[in-house]
Parts: structure tokens; C-alpha cells; sequence
């Protein structure tokens, strides 16, 4: 389908609110394209978690080893790191609608082409690092247009507004996609997943054309990629609060997000669940997180917001050790378990903390960044995904040890992020402030 891109400009808001419609915890939801850009977030993101279930169940169930596990989450990170950066290049110099169509389809045949392996029964481990390498390519060039588009879609009164509520869209499907994923999975196998994933990104392609995102003044289009690239490093050495913000990300990616990584050895080889139950676990961190980010959106005059963003990512790190710890209840076969209880709980306050950490992070980058360096901040931002190997290697190392297991390593990645984070609070005490 062919698409016209509006002119370049600078807007402060893509088009006029709905006549009524003022503040409030939805209020980004007037602008037509912000509807549309909503809408295939949650569609997107449904299929994207159907993957992450569907992905480790089979890699686990192929294998049995949680180290194949941590090398499949590092292949789809490795793109982030690599090309992540020029993904930003692109999103300040080229058509962004474009360039968001182009990534979605990459990520699109992948899902095709495995579930189809999945059917026929000629998958092999070897097929699931390309699937995952891939996908993170797309993905990698995918992220930093889709939140450099942001103060596009809506007016800049309205940015944490739209941030919280694209943040509850991946969470809402988070509710939606992996428990719909184990179910589908024990019924119909696991490449029904990937197939439903294909479906959905489909229907996201044709969404994404209807989106009005217009073109801005491009200052970079007479300088190679790389020169761009190290003209938005100089911009964020510059200013110490970007800086410091980017920093500062790295500790949860490297040392509490992995936990997810080893959820199904934690839900087979300590909990006693299949994929049902593994497929709750994972989508109940979405449930917290769903309430935090529509607190968050609630709350457009909030203070402190890097407070907040500190106290959650200590939180996220002290839940991760509580979470180890429901190993020593009452375990049985079975999901209707002290154990298993106690841990679908202490997942749904990992997944508020973890999303309210996230959530402000991004919109304190987004405010503070200027209009033509936006893309590049966003991508140089997400290269801490690209950094996630070194932590999901690192976690499933930990937990083939017969000594820790999975619960052993929980423990000590919570226990790592604390202490970075008590470090982090009294290194840069000005991030309290913002």
C-alpha cells in the first residue's frame, strides 16, 4: 500500500484533540494517529510475548538447557548493540513510517517461516538462532523510531501521558499474549504461536499505513552515518543528566531483567507447571505493570520522577530475591501450590516495578532530548538491550550450577541490583531531582 508523508515540519502535536476531551489518565487517546499508533502497539506486542513464551518453551524443551536459553535472549539483543545505534541514524534522516514498515516485516516472515518448521516437525536448535538473530535485527530498528515518533503524535503537555499509555499497551498485552500463548501451545503445539504472531503482525503492516507521522527537517542528510552517529554520542556526553540516565539503565537490563530468561526453569524444574502455568507466570509481571503505567499516565504533574525511577529499580532487584524465595513454600505438581501462589504474586509487583523504573526513564530522556537528536538518544538508549547477553548468559550460567539452580541465581541478581542501585542513588544525587 502506498503511503504520503506530510511535509517536513516541527510539529508540537500531530492534529486537534477531540472537542471535550481534556487531562486525564487516557487523554493521549484523542489524537487520531496516537489511537492508531496505540492500537498496533497492543497488537504487536500481543504477538511479540506469544513469541517469548513459545520461544523458551521449545529451546527448553528441546534442549533442556537453560545456557540455550540465555544464548537465544542474546541473539535477539546482539542487533540492538551492533546496528541499534544506526537504527537511530535512520529514524532522525529517513521516512519514519517507512522505516517502521520495513521493520515490521522483517520481523514478520520469521514468525511465518518458523511456525511452519514447528508443524512439519523439521525444527532444530539452530533454526531458533536465526529466528532469534533476525528478529532482533528488526526489532532493533524498530524501537527507536517508534519512540522517536512520540512528541509527533501527541503535544509535548501530553509526552508522559503517551509514554505511560504506549507502556500500558505492551502491558495490557502482556496480560493477553503468553497466557493465551500456553494455552494455544498445549493444544495445538507450539508453532500455532508463532503463526497467530505472524497473523497479528500482518494486521500492525496495515494499521502502520494509516498513520500520519510527519517528516522533520533533517540536518544530518549531508553527513555519513557514523558521523551522525558520533555527533549524538557528543550530544549525550554533553548533557549529564541524559548521560547519567543512560547509565543508569543498565543495571536492571543487565542484572534483574534476565530473571525472565530463566522463568521456565523456574517454572518446570522449581515450580512443577507446564506451559499453562508457565504461560500465568509470565503474563502476571503484566498485570503490575498495567497498573503502574496507568498510575503513571494519571499523574502528568508528578515530581520527583527520578526518585521514583531509583526507589522502583531497588524494588525491582528486592522482588527478584523474594521471588527465590517461594521456592522454600510448599511445592507440589500442579499450579494450586503455596509455592506457586506466592510466586504468581511477587511477579505481578516485579512487573509495576520494573514498568514504573522503565516507563520514567523514557520520558525523562524523551523531554530533555531535543527534536533532531531524539533517535539517536532513543537508540543509543536501547543499546543496553544489546548488552542483555552478558546478563542472560551470565543468569543462565548461574543456574546450571547444581548448587544455585534458578533460585540461586534469582538471589543474586536481586541482590546485585540493590547494591548498584544504593550506589547509584549516592553517585548522582542530582537524578533525585528530576
Amino acid at each position: 500500500m502506498t503511503h504520503h508523508s506530510a511535509p517536513p515540519t516541527e510539529p508540537e502535536a500531530a492534529e486537534t484533540p477531540v472537542p471535550g476531551v481534556r487531562f486525564g489518565t487516557f487523554s493521549s487517546l484523542q489524537f487520531r494517529d496516537y489511537r492508531l499508533h496505540w492500537s498496533a502497539v497492543v497488537v504487536a506486542s500481543a504477538g511479540q510475548w506469544m513469541e517469548n513464551v513459545g520461544l523458551s518453551w521449545v529451546a527448553y524443551d528441546i534442549t533442556g538447557d537453560p545456557v540455550v536459553l540465555g544464548i537465544l535472549n542474546g541473539l535477539k539483543a546482539v542487533p540492538a548493540l551492533v546496528s541499534g545505534p544506526f537504527g537511530g541514524v535512520a529514524a532522525d534522516r529517513m521516512d519514519r513510517k517507512w522505516l517502521m514498515l520495513v521493520s515490521q516485516f522483517v520481523v514478520f516472515v520469521p514468525a511465518l517461516v518458523l511456525g511452519w518448521l514447528l508443524f512439519t516437525g523439521a525444527v532444530e536448535v539452530w533454526h531458533l538462532y536465526i529466528y532469534a538473530a533476525i528478529t532482533g535485527l528488526g526489532w532493533s530498528f524498530n524501537q527507536p523510531v517508534r519512540q522517536s515518533i512520540m512528541p509527533d503524535l501527541v503535544p509535548r503537555s501530553h509526552l508522559i501521558n503517551g509514554v505511560a499509555l504506549q507502556s500500558a499497551a505492551f502491558q495490557l498485552s502482556r496480560l493477553i499474549g503468553p497466557a493465551l500463548s500456553g494455552v494455544v501451545i498445549g493444544a495445538f503445539g507450539p508453532g500455532s504461536a508463532f503463526l497467530m504472531k505472524a497473523v497479528m503482525f500482518l494486521a500492525v503492516m496495515i494499521v502502520t499505513c494509516f498513520i500520519n507521522i510527519p517528516q522533520r527537517v533533517a540536518s544530518t542528510v549531508n553527513e555519513s552515518a557514523l558521523s551522525s552517529l558520533q555527533h549524538g554520542f557528543s550530544y549525550i556526553r554533553a548533557d549529564k543528566s541524559i548521560l547519567s540516565l543512560i547509565l543508569l539503565a543498565l543495571i536492571p537490563q543487565l542484572f534483574a531483567q534476565p530473571y525472565f530468561t530463566l522463568l521456565p526453569v523456574f517454572a518446570k524444574d522449581v515450580l512443577g507447571v507446564g506451559p499453562e502455568g508457565f504461560g500465568l507466570l509470565v503474563t502476571l509481571p503484566g498485570l503490575g505493570a498495567l497498573v503502574a503505567t496507568l498510575t503513571i499516565a494519571s499523574r502528568t504533574d508528578m515530581v520527583r520522577r527520578g526518585l521514583v525511577m531509583l526507589v522502583s529499580a531497588m524494588g525491582f532487584g528486592a522482588l527478584i530475591v523474594l521471588l527465590a524465595l517461594t521456592s522454600a513454600l510448599p511445592l507440589g505438581a500442579g499450579a494450586l501450590t503455596l509455592g506457586y501462589l506466592a510466586a504468581c504474586l511477587v511477579l505481578i509487583f516485579i512487573g509495576g516495578c520494573q514498568m514504573a523504573y522503565n516507563a520514567l526513564t523514557m520520558t525523562l530522556l524523551q523531554g530533555l532530548s531535543s527534536n533532531e537528536m531524539r533517535g539517536r538518544v532513543m537508540s543509543i538508549y536501547f543499546l543496553d538491550q544489546g548488552l542483555t547477553p552478558l546478563g542472560t548468559m551470565w543468569g543462565g550460567y548461574l543456574a546450571s550450577l547444581p548448587a544455585l539452580g534458578a533460585p540461586g541465581a534469582y538471589v543474586i541478581m536481586g541482590l546485585t541490583v540493590l547494591a548498584l542501585s544504593a550506589g547509584v542513588i549516592v553517585r548522582f544525587p542530582h537524578l533525585r531531582r528530576l
